[in-house]
């Protein structure tokens, strides 16, 4: 035992105030069919923020899962450095590619979870996932982690102070909603043309493919993490119209100047879940140099005709993305959009590019106060992380 352990407290291994689970239940049956299914990828990296639940049924499960209950903490073993650690707050399941870890008697959930997310549990993660090609954490490696488990007063202090936080991320979170809510609403009434009967004054309504003349296919290169290689991006890579760069992936050899992203470039999902497909973004030269997987084409938009940034815009638009979908044929759990039918669809815009870029200046204005917003909640993350590792630790008592 440490000789700097604070009074109370001790030191524990992780499976010794946590159960595992044990066996799986088939999601196509009732009641795991029409319950909440976790996976990783509808957890927000190093946050613990849960981004989307669907049930079963609607995510098209098959193969076994994890039963979850309120109050267990679900970890992702596979790529553990992303930090997708979550408290469930529902009956449910979740994917074999999570532990769902249920505290034992003396251990809070939200204690459990600040550990999960803490930078010494990273660190060890990271240390012992890389054996294979996935780095993946397995029941030996959870059973190794000795960690500072503190003394139950304290625990209910911690997990107050970081409700707290938690409570103030989510008045940002509710602010940047209504910025959304509001951008959403000035596209909807700029972009009206589109579900008009007739053609607006001062406004066309002609195929994408007589303003969008070309396409150009991704790379088809296996990908690593090695950095060193061409940043490459997927179909995960692309939310709101900009580039996810959390998640990048790595082109180990020379990419051909042509497959290279340029300023403005338009990107285009062609192949996703019948949910995400036609995701769609604007390359603004976040990276040096960078390229762009087989699932993306690039849209080349004829710019005296069309905007890149209107472009965007209008593959964003509700209703453009609901007739992506309708022209989408299905594959094996995936659907695959054609880029000749989707530039076979109809396009209303003001001829006047001025008109086209006042539109999008006023959706600017929102993109612009909602990064503030982002940017105010990154602090408050940091604040957090920092805090939760103090209070773990034992560097900073609240109970004295």
């Amino acid at each position: 035992m440490s000789a700097d352990l604070p009074l109370g407290w001790s030191e524990r291994k992780l499976t010794d105030v946590v159960a595992l689970p044990t066996g799986q239940v088939d999601p196509q049956v009732l009641p795991y069919r029409e319950q909440p299914l976790l996976a990783p990828d509808h957890i927000e990296s190093t946050t613990g923020r849960i981004i989307e639940l669907k049930t079963a049924d609607s995510q098209r499960a098959s193969s076994g899962k994890y039963v979850v209950r309120p109050g267990d903490v679900a970890l992702s073993k596979i790529r553990p450095s992303l930090r997708k650690v979550a408290i469930a707050q529902f009956a449910g399941t979740c994917s074999a590619d999570m532990y769902p870890l249920r505290p034992k008697v003396g251990l809070l959930p939200e204690v459990l979870h600040a550990v999960l997310l803490g930078e010494r549990f990273s660190l060890f993660a990271e240390s012992v996932s890389g054996r294979t090609g996935i780095p993946k954490l397995n029941r030996d490696d959870l059973a190794s982690y000795v960690f500072r488990l503190p003394s139950e007063p304290e625990q209910r202090r911690i997990a107050e102070i970081l409700d707290a936080i938690t409570e103030s991320e989510r008045a940002v979170e509710a602010a940047i909603y209504k910025l959304r809510a509001l951008r959403r609403g000035i596209l909807l009434d700029g972009m009206a043309a589109i579900t008009a009967s007739e053609t607006p004054d001062g406004w066309e309504r002609l195929p994408l493919k007589e303003v969008v003349p070309s396409v150009d296919y991704g790379i088809s290169v296996a990908l690593n993490d090695d950095s060193r290689g061409v940043a490459t991006l997927r179909m995960n890579n692309l939310r709101d119209g900009r580039p996810y760069l959390n998640e990048l992936r790595y082109c180990p050899q020379k990419v051909h100047p042509k497959h290279l992203l340029r300023m403005d470039d338009v990107l285009f999902n062609r192949t996703n879940s019948i949910d995400h497909v036609g995701r769609s973004g604007i390359w603004r030269g976040e990276l040096e140099e960078a390229t762009f997987a087989s699932y993306l084409v690039r849209l080349n938009p004829d710019v005296e005709r069309v905007i890149p940034q209107f472009l965007v815009e209008w593959l964003l638009h509700p209703v453009i993305r609901q007739r992506v979908r309708a022209i989408a044929t299905v594959a094996v759990q995936q659907v695959n959009v054609n880029p000749t039918r989707l530039r076979e669809l109809y396009i209303d815009l003001p001829t006047d590019l001025g008109e086209q870029k006042k539109l999008v200046a006023s959706l600017e204005v929102c993109d612009r106060r909602i990064a503030t917003e982002k940017e105010s909640l990154g602090k408050l993350r940091v604040v957090k992380r920092g805090l939760a590792d103090a209070l773990l630790n034992g560097k900073r008592l609240v109970c004295e």
